[in-house]
């Protein structure tokens, strides 16, 4: 990322994934920002994201996600709580947070007019590598986020996967212990937004970077985390691997409509039989089987009583169950919504300012 938060932050190189120390998880103990006049944003949340691991951090916007990473990554002040990064206090020690960290954020700061490569020398040059080590790790990492064809045509000419690969690429210049991905696939078609979920599980995998992932995006979450936290009003409300979760929220789910709509209530009694009733598209009846329910006994039960159905099909539950489940209402269209805190209101120049010193 080139923002003026990270040119001003004193930066070391660090080694490769082999020599790096073990400290580069995250805690957070009580984490608070307050904002005046609006609702408390992050409200003494409490996470820990083991070495290595990706960690995905659900929620609609409003729920606290962006202004946590704001913390995390020192470019806002925690009201309240402790949180240490890489193994350094977020507060006390923000160029050591920085030095370990690399950012993606939700807005990359790219400069339009210059190219892919020249963005690639001037953050590895900010980050103290020698005139070599600027060409061949700018080169590695275009060649690796799939840029090298475009790697000198002016940015403003990009994409918005294009923009995005190349935002990673520059989070990754200084070899980075911990990894912060803001909503980085938001926008993004199917094609460009695989790209990066693989390059991303790649980075965990091979080369042991932590990486904190924001995202609306269920399967996002679903694909790429090894546990996931579910924020909503600031508060963290459920966390555990994605199984874990669904188990959570039950069996499956029997989803069936009626060939004949008059009948749709009829097919409600019959399918409440066998389970507990989901909300569901208005011509559709959903039913969440209990323990000894299963598919055969319902077609059965439909013949025996000689209703017809256009559709029947069983769904497993899904991380929009879990949220719906934990927060009373489905994460998915939550990019619509309009913001409730500072994400949306966005903390003054001045909170932000302070922050960056």
């Amino acid at each position: 990322m080139v923002g003026d938060s990270y040119v001003s932050a004193t930066v070391t190189v660090v080694g490769e994934a082999s020599s790096r120390r073990a400290d580069n998880g995250i805690e957070v103990s009580g984490l608070v920002r307050d904002f005046k006049g609006a609702p408390r944003a992050v409200d003494g949340i409490e996470l820990r994201v083991e070495p290595g691991e990706i960690y995905g951090f659900l929620g609609p916007n409003g729920a606290g996600k962006s202004t946590t990473v704001l913390m995390l990554t020192t470019l806002l002040p925690p009201t309240a709580g402790t949180a240490r990064v890489a193994g350094h206090d977020i507060v006390r020690e923000g160029p050591e947070v920085r030095a370990a960290i690399g950012a993606a954020l939700q807005e990359a700061a790219l400069d339009p007019y210059l190219t892919g490569r020249e963005h690639m020398r001037l953050q590895s040059g900010l980050h103290g590598l020698t005139k070599a080590e600027r060409r061949n790790r700018g080169d590695a990492l275009l060649e690796r986020v799939g840029l090298s064809e475009a790697a000198d045509r002016r940015v403003g000419g990009y994409s918005g996967g294009m923009k995005r690969r190349l935002d990673l690429g520059l989070a990754l210049v200084h070899r980075p212990r911990v990894l912060f991905l803001d909503e980085p696939t938001t926008g993004l078609d199917v094609q460009s937004r695989t790209a990066l979920w693989d390059e991303v599980a790649r980075l965990a995998r091979e080369d042991g970077v932590t990486v904190f992932l924001t995202t609306q995006y269920l399967e996002e979450a679903d694909v790429l985390a090894n546990r996931v936290g579910i924020i909503d009003h600031g508060r963290l409300v459920a966390e555990g691997t994605p199984a874990a979760l669904k188990a959570q929220v039950g069996g499956s789910s029997v989803e069936a409509a009626p060939a004949d709509p008059a009948e749709l209530g009829a097919l409600a009694d019959l399918l409440e039989r066998f389970g507990e009733r989901n909300e569901s598209a208005a011509d559709l009846v959903s039913v969440r089987f209990t323990a000894a329910a299963d598919l055969t006994a319902v077609v059965r039960a439909l013949d025996a009583a000689g209703i017809k159905v256009s559709s029947l099909a069983v769904r497993d539950p899904s991380l929009d169950d879990v949220f719906l489940e934990k927060t009373g209402r489905s994460l998915e269209g939550a990019g619509a919504e309009a913001e409730e805190d500072p994400e949306g209101a966005g903390p003054s120049e001045r909170e932000l300012a302070g922050s960056r010193g």
